[in-house]
């Protein structure tokens, strides 16, 4: 009760400021959670594509492989509004709407705001779901297809890649797992709960260091990060890189950067995923310097992952 009263407070204190963004806040919030719902009935009525794919190559590997039926039962939920993807955009959403104080402007506030929204569309999100179904592909030996993706030799052989093992695609991405650091100093992929039968089963710890420099495609870190991640999350990945820079220069080495470039490997992707390279691109070229959270920085006036030129015009019907 406390929290909501904040939330309204913090709210008619900026509009009382006359704080110009707050009008917009104001508008654009009710949008955003009627497209995370639209987006939420949508996957319920199996109108997203790449959710019903997930649903149709479950069931095909589950046949070939039964034994890894509670690793395919965790892909299974990336169909449905109990996937990690959809719980983490009502996640940011409730953040942005009771904890307002949480943003170091009000700019940034709207423009997360904007973000969320063109995430959950359906368009959008399906293409986001290509990295968990391609995962489910690779687990099935090559007998099914990856989606939305070159085949995993051709990416290989086009970004001079390593073979991080079956779920490669998922590394970095914070839904699934988190980058821990041992006792050496160097930081490791740490899978979340269920998704580590991958480590277990499939590859081997994954360092950082290795992982930046010889990473292949995945949706998320070449089109998506920027949309699929909340501020404090791009803020993690950026003070890791940093810190991996700098401890590489005290000794005279060269780190390289996960995302200093895009990778190669995309294919059939639509052209609100094109556009979201494009904020990536404008993400990267500025350092990721800034921070949408006042916890974090008191220097951050404006979002550099912002983009309200994003097409999301279209319908709900279906998410190719």
């Amino acid at each position: 009760m406390f929290k909501h009263f904040f939330a309204l407070l913090t709210v008619f204190l900026l509009t009382a400021c006359g704080d110009p963004v707050q009008e917009q806040i104001t508008q654009q919030l009710p949008i955003t959670e009627q497209r995370i719902e639209q987006l939420g009935n949508a996957l319920t009525n199996g109108q997203v594509r790449n959710a019903n794919l997930i649903n149709q190559y479950a069931e095909k590997v589950l046949a070939m492989k039964p034994t890894l039926s509670p690793l395919i039962a965790e892909f299974q939920k990336d169909a449905s509004t109990q996937g990690p993807m959809y719980q983490a955009l009502l996640d940011r959403l409730n953040t942005a709407k009771n904890q307002p104080q949480m943003f170091a402007s009000s700019q940034a506030l709207y423009n997360e705001l904007l973000n969320i929204y063109q995430a959950a569309d359906p368009v959008l999100f399906s293409d986001a779901l290509s990295d968990p179904l391609n995962v489910l592909a690779d687990m099935s030996d090559g007998q099914l297809p990856r989606i939305n993706s070159l085949s995993k030799e051709q990416s290989l052989a086009a970004n001079n890649a390593q073979d991080f093992g079956v779920g490669e695609q998922l590394i970095g991405n914070p839904n699934y797992g988190q980058w821990q650091t041992g006792s050496n100093g160097m930081s490791f992929w740490a899978w979340y709960g269920m998704y580590s039968m991958m480590g277990d089963l499939f590859g081997r710890r994954t360092y950082y260091n290795d992982w930046g420099r010889y990473r292949n495609y995945s949706y998320y870190n070449d089109y998506g990060r920027t949309r699929y991640s909340s501020p404090s999350q791009l803020k993690k990945q950026t003070n890791l890189d940093t810190r991996m820079k700098k401890s590489f220069a005290s000794r005279g080495q060269k780190f390289t950067s996960p995302y200093s470039k895009n990778r190669a490997g995309s294919s059939s992707l639509s052209s609100q995923s094109k556009t979201a390279q494009n904020s990536a691109n404008r993400f990267r070229s500025n350092n990721v310097k800034k921070s949408s959270y006042a916890s974090k920085s008191r220097s951050s006036k404006s979002s550099s992952f912002r983009n309200s030129n994003t097409n999301t015009s279209r319908s709900f019907r279906r998410g190719k």
